[in-house]
């Protein structure tokens, strides 16, 4: 598996550009990567998950890329090392993307530009209420604007209307206009170059499982799927490497034809040469909408933290968990006996958006009560 692209003993590698070898099960993929950046701390750990109420004998572990560094980047860190590579590559010296105003992509792209000394630009969807007002500093929006990324809102109804690709294009055109080299990433860094992320990350998890003592062998990988390009490279990863887990996707936005389709043709612009549909089970996860939840799923959040010390975001992996544990409810034969990974793809910036929800949920505090005999003198406690 060696290859000049390699994880262990970074040494002083961090933020350097190195060129790229693709692991052998993936060399046929067209094109290929010539370069990578190192922008994530991986690989990232996996250990075993116990979530209550799993079906008999079923085993689940964690990955847990919510700690793939880069100010909690989660998923997008993986995608975003090819993607910065080819924008340096190209001579760009700023970055445009796009995405809801709570987006974990903006904010790791925000980010990952000014590790490399680009400007970045994001267009960020937003009520129509709040489109002509600061939108605050809550959030993915606190490290955006620290880190002096260009903000620049657009109503959901404009971008319904129009969709991110002109949106991206027209604030393209004036920064050329300008005599900028704008480089655009599309909504969750998710096109086929960024899908070399997750095949990446399919290699990663083959070394730590021929590193494990156990030499444990999943039969399952459950991962959230917001814009598309995770799972077709975790789906199209575990395929091809001797991993040959089914994927399931719990999708968080548009429905399961939806992301089929979109996914294919990222698989087609690698000229996999793969049916979507054969390498990825994808379920509806989004409940009353993306970036809404009910108070079940964020009693469900809150529930494991409380059980596991895991803190999962409301948005995507929140959603995902509660969804495959609701479907082992209800289909325990399915999951019995089953060995499961769980990517966790991140997100935490996005839970302090719903703290006005959570307040209701967490009210475990008192003042603390110290008898009036225990003797006081001032000055005893000292304030450091």
């Amino acid at each position: 598996m060696a290859s000049s692209f390699s994880r262990s003993g970074m040494g002083f590698e961090f933020l350097t550009k190195k060129a790229y070898t693709p692991p052998s099960w993936a060399s046929h993929l067209h094109p290929l990567p010539s370069h990578v950046f190192s922008l994530g701390h991986l690989p990232t750990p996996i250990h075993r998950w116990n979530l209550p109420n799993l079906p008999t004998n079923t085993e689940l572990w964690i990955k847990r890329d919510d700690l793939s560094g880069m100010q909690l980047s989660g998923n997008k860190v993986r995608k975003l090392e090819f993607l910065m590579a080819d924008a340096v590559a190209q001579g760009a010296d700023s970055i445009i993307t796009i995405g809801g105003i709570q987006s974990n992509h903006c904010r790791a792209t925000a980010v990952a530009a000014k590790y490399l000394n680009l400007d970045c630009f994001l267009i960020l969807r937003t009520s129509n209420l709040l489109v002509d007002r600061d939108p605050g500093l809550t959030g993915n929006l606190l490290v955006e604007r620290l880190a002096g990324a260009h903000v620049h809102l657009i109503s959901k109804e404009e971008y319904s209307k129009i969709g991110s690709v002109t949106l991206t294009n027209i604030l393209k055109e004036k920064l050329i206009k300008e005599g900028r080299r704008p480089y655009v990433i599309p909504v969750g860094g998710s096109n086929s170059l960024g899908t070399w992320g997750y095949i990446e990350a399919v290699r990663e998890i083959e070394q730590q499982i021929q590193r494990g003592a156990d030499n444990t062998k999943f039969d399952d990988i459950v991962v959230a799927c917001g814009s598309g390009g995770t799972i077709a490279g975790l789906s199209l990863g575990s395929s091809l490497s001797t991993l040959k887990a089914n994927v399931h996707a719990f999708s968080v936005c548009d429905d399961p034809d939806y992301f089929h389709n979109f996914a294919q043709g990222l698989l087609d612009g690698l000229d996999a040469g793969v049916n979507s549909r054969d390498i990825v089970h994808i379920q509806n996860a989004k409940g009353l909408g993306y970036a809404m939840n009910t108070s079940e799923e964020l009693n469900f959040v809150k529930d494991v933290a409380a059980a596991t010390g895991v803190i999962l975001d409301p948005v995507y992996s929140g959603k995902a968990a509660y969804a495959m544990v609701k479907d082992m409810l209800e289909n325990p034969k399915k999951w019995e006996g089953r060995k499961i990974l769980f990517v966790h793809t991140g997100g935490l910036l996005g839970l302090y958006d719903k703290v006005d929800q959570l307040a209701s949920l967490v009210g475990n505090w008192q003042r603390m009560d110290v008898n009036e005999s225990v003797p006081r003198q001032d000055g005893i406690g000292k304030m450091f």
